[in-house]
């Protein structure tokens, strides 16, 4: 029922790079690591500090992961070999056996995203022997850093874990770094988030071990975590730079499907429409207009796009009262289901939002459903909690973030560390834009330069963008003069063939 949006007129805009008159890297001027040491330099963290993008990891993505240009302007000054775990090809999906586990990246096809078809050649049981500087885990939660045997439960740390008991800060540490970047605790809210909330927020619960996958970190599980990954790292007065969590609820994975996009055509008409509040939108809206809550289900409009029914586990239940309400009407087995269905139902606001594979499941056909009559995602059976973050979850989620990044700016302080607030200039990009290199980064989907086709990865630009802001923050704390990069340099869009 969602419309495609019509991106072919714009495709060709995405593969031409910015070539500025100004030369960012002038070879007249010597470049100084100032006070930090180059030399051996570790990234640690997750899928962003991997060069995860367009829902996977792969060469030409990993090739242009910030750590990656970090080490380009190192080398500049000082800077020494840095190392990354490379899947074997561009497709970057991953196998084990005949059986495909992780899928291929996504790339557009002039309507939309989709997945690119074909076998990957990396093999999730081949382990490749490091030492690698790149030490970002697509996956990993902050206290995932520091567990044995995590190669055992994530499949991109299990190729080139060191062993089948290693931990990937031992790891890192064991390599020495003189220097080291730190971008982690994303996936300690993200994953609540991306799930719609489908998960539980562990706030004083202080063992992580009972977590579940899309649970929210307890912040102080998550500052005693962050504190000693830091410890160590700086245990040998290597410098180093962290940056904090972006508010995730701002990026396109849950600013792209529109709250209301049930358009009057897509609910069949003004006669499909009147049908549908006959026998269902106006006998709820009764019910909750009853029990106070009149605007929990409105009518449809047949001339305005309407909102989509979901369910909200923070809603009154009111199964019983639709029950008793739809009784005489339906019968006491159909209003009995009605009740159980409809409970806990709402209509969206535009204070939700709906995650980006909602687009592909609204209007659809609901198996769980136990009637014909009330089987439609979002249009007459509400869309599952998964599908929406709620108010009230993503307060959850701006707490959780607010916790962990004064956490980090503290720690940062503290140990006279550089400090990139990726919160601060990823809300600038997802509410006016960035201005760099002649291009504008903007939280839109495909078109925005800055994030990638899944909706919360950056693009490789983004990436470079993000590099770029490293490097500022080092030179101020360090001194040194390492040149930004040119973002224009790098893609917006991967093509189909790499």
């Amino acid at each position: 029922m969602i419309k495609n949006i019509k991106w072919l007129c714009l495709v060709s805009l995405t593969f031409i790079a910015c070539n500025n008159d100004d030369d960012l890297t002038d070879n007249q001027v010597v470049y100084t690591s100032g006070t930090a040491d180059f030399s051996k330099f570790v990234a640690v963290g997750n899928s962003l500090t991997a060069g995860y993008t367009d829902g996977a990891l792969f060469i030409k993505g990993q090739e242009n992961a910030y750590p990656n240009i970090l080490a380009q302007q190192f080398s500049l000054a000082g800077g020494g070999t840095f190392t990354t775990p490379y899947m074997a090809d561009n497709l970057g999906g991953m196998v084990v056996g005949s059986t495909q586990v992780v899928e291929n990246r996504l790339f557009f096809n002039g309507s939309g995203p989709q997945r690119l078809p074909g076998t990957p050649s990396t093999s999730a049981t081949t382990v490749l022997t490091g030492p690698f500087n790149n030490m970002g885990v697509p996956g990993a939660k902050s206290f995932h850093l520091n567990l044995a045997g995590y190669g055992a439960l994530n499949v991109y740390y299990g190729r080139f874990a060191s062993s089948p008991t290693a931990k990937i800060i031992d790891d890192a540490v064991a390599q020495n770094p003189t220097f080291f970047s730190l971008w982690i605790g994303n996936n300690d809210v993200l994953s609540f988030a991306t799930s719609g909330g489908d998960g539980v927020n562990q706030t004083g619960n202080l063992n992580p071990a009972t977590y579940g996958p899309n649970d929210i970190t307890d912040p102080t599980v998550f500052a005693s975590v962050y504190s000693n990954l830091v410890n160590q790292l700086t245990a040998n007065g290597a410098g180093g730079v962290l940056a904090n969590i972006p508010n995730v609820t701002t990026i396109p994975y849950f600013k792209t499907v529109p709250t209301a996009p049930l358009t009057p055509t897509a609910l069949g008409g003004a006669t499909n429409i009147a049908t549908l509040n006959a026998q269902l939108y106006g006998p709820l809206n009764q019910v909750f207009t009853a029990f106070g809550e009149p605007d929990r289900v409105k009518l449809l409009s047949a001339t305005a796009a309407n909102p989509i029914l979901i369910y909200d586990e923070d809603a009154a239940d009111r199964s019983a009262q639709i029950t008793g309400a739809l009784t005489p009407i339906l019968g006491l087995p159909t209003a009995t289901a009605f009740g159980m269905v409809f409970g806990k139902a709402r209509q969206s606001t535009p204070n939700d939002l709906v995650v980006l594979p909602a687009s592909t499941v609204i209007g659809t056909p609901n198996s769980a459903s136990p009637s014909p009559l009330i089987n439609l995602n979002g249009v007459t059976y509400p869309m599952a909690d998964r599908w929406v973050l709620t108010p009230q979850e993503q307060t959850m989620v701006a707490n959780a973030t607010t916790a962990y990044n004064n956490t980090i700016a503290a720690i940062a302080a503290s140990k006279n560390l550089a400090f990139v607030d990726a919160n601060a200039l990823l809300n600038t990009i997802a509410t006016t834009g960035i201005q760099s290199n002649g291009f504008t980064l903007t939280g839109a989907l495909v078109f925005g330069n800055a994030f990638s086709l899944d909706g919360v990865h950056p693009t490789s630009r983004g990436y470079a963008f993000m590099a770029n802001k490293f490097i500022e923050a080092i030179n101020a704390t360090y001194g040194s003069n390492l040149p930004p990069v040119n973002i224009g340099n790098y893609n917006n869009l991967y093509p189909a063939a790499l």
